[in-house]
C-alpha cells in the first residue's frame, strides 16, 4: 500500500515527519510512503539513505496554520495538503496524513478526497485514553458543530466499524454523549438521537456523561461536533494541568525530589498510559479513503502512530466497510 504524508504540517515539521516515516518504514515491510514537501528541506533529513519505498513529491507551497481553511484548499492549489489529497483522489495513495491546519484538512477531505455516497456529514474522530489504558473513539470532535439525529447514528455505526476492524473490539458499547445518563435527558437533538440508537442493532448502552468518560464507560462515543470539542479540550487541559501541578509539587523540596526519583518509572508509566500519541491521530470518518490529522505537536513517535493507524485502515477496508453499511443500511 502507498500512504501520501504532509511532510510540511505541523509544529516540527518537517524534521518531526521525516523521522516518523523513516521509523514506520523500518518498522512496516508492506507500505511505501509519499513525502509531499520542499525537498530542499527534507533530503538533509535523510541522512543520504536512498530508499526504493520512499519517494518525494516537491513543492515549496504549504497551508499555513493561520490560513482560513477553505479558501487556502481552493487557492493554494500546489500546497503540500491539497497535492497529497490529490493522491489519494487520484489513487495514487490508499491513505493520507497530515498534522498541519485541521479546517484545511477536513476541507480538502471533503472536497478533493469526497465523501462516502449516503454519509451525510463526515466526523473528525480521535481515540482518546482511558483509567484502563483500553481507550476509546469519540466522534464527532469539530468536523460539524451542529447535528441532526441521523449524523450521530451514522457516527455511532462508523465508530463501531472502526473499532471492530482497527482496535479489534468484538462488540464495541457505544455511548451517546449527555448531561446525565436517565433516556430523557438531553434537548432534542439527544432525545431523538438515543430512539434511533435503541432501535438498531448496535451494542448501545444509553446516555453516557462527560466524567465517566476516562473510566472507559464505553467504546464509541457519539456527540455532535460543538460538544464534542468542548469535550476533548477540556479533557486535554486537564490531563495538560494535572501533569504540570504533579510536577511542580514533586520538585517543590528535596525531600519531594527524592520522592520523584523513587516514582519516576511509574510517572513515565501513567503519562504514556494517558498520552494521545499512542492511539495515532483523528480519523476523519465518512470519506472514500482514510485521511488522518495528527496532533499539530506531534513528534516522530506521534508520527509513527498515525502511520500504523492510517496503514491498520488500510488493511482492513474501513472506508469500504462504512460504504458497504450504509448502502446496505442493514441497522434500519
Amino acid at each position: 500500500m502507498k500512504l501520501a504524508i504532509d511532510a510540511m504540517g505541523g509544529d516540527h515539521a518537517p524534521y518531526a515527519i521525516v523521522k516518523g516515516v523513516l521509523n514506520a518504514l523500518d518498522f512496516f515491510q508492506d507500505i511505501e510512503i509519499e513525502l509531499i514537501g520542499n525537498e530542499q528541506e527534507i533530503i538533509p533529513l535523510l541522512n543520504g539513505e536512498n530508499r526504493k519505498n520512499l519517494s518525494i513529491l516537491h513543492t515549496e507551497e504549504k497551508i499555513d496554520a493561520t490560513d482560513e481553511p477553505v479558501r487556502a484548499v481552493r487557492r493554494k492549489k500546489n500546497a503540500s495538503m491539497v497535492l497529497m489529497a490529490n493522491q489519494v483522489k487520484e489513487k495514487k495513495a490508499d491513505a493520507c496524513i497530515s498534522a498541519g491546519n485541521t479546517g484545511a484538512l477536513m476541507a480538502a477531505g471533503l472536497f478533493i478526497v469526497g465523501r462516502i455516497d449516503g454519509i451525510e456529514r463526515p466526523a473528525l474522530a480521535p481515540t482518546l485514553p482511558t483509567m484502563d489504558g483500553k481507550g476509546f473513539i469519540m466522534l464527532d470532535v469539530g468536523a460539524n458543530a451542529e447535528a441532526k439525529p441521523n449524523h450521530l447514528y451514522q457516527y455511532a455505526l462508523m465508530g463501531s466499524i472502526y473499532s471492530q476492524r482497527v482496535r479489534h473490539i468484538q462488540n464495541p458499547k457505544v455511548g451517546l454523549l449527555n448531561v446525565g445518563t436517565e433516556e430523557k435527558k438531553g434537548n432534542e437533538l439527544t432525545k431523538q438521537a438515543f430512539h434511533l440508537l435503541s432501535q438498531s442493532s448496535l451494542n448501545f448502552i444509553g446516555n453516557v456523561e462527560a466524567r465517566d468518560l476516562l473510566e472507559g464507560v464505553c467504546d464509541v462515543v457519539v456527540t455532535d461536533g460543538f460538544t464534542g470539542n468542548v469535550a476533548l479540550k477540556s479533557i486535554e487541559g486537564t490531563a495538560l494541568s494535572v501533569f504540570s501541578m504533579l510536577k511542580k509539587t514533586l520538585t517543590s523540596s528535596f525531600s519531594s525530589k527524592l520522592a520523584a526519583a523513587l516514582l519516576k518509572p511509574k510517572l513515565i508509566e501513567l503519562k504514556k498510559q494517558m498520552d494521545y500519541s499512542e492511539y495515532g491521530g483523528a480519523c476523519l470518518f465518512g470519506l472514500k479513503a482514510p485521511v488522518i490529522k495528527a496532533h499539530g505537536s506531534s513528534d516522530e513517535h506521534a508520527v509513527f502512530n498515525a502511520i500504523r493507524q492510517a496503514r491498520e485502515m488500510v488493511l482492513n477496508q474501513v472506508s469500504l466497510t462504512i460504504c458497504e453499511a450504509i448502502l446496505n443500511d442493514v441497522d434500519r
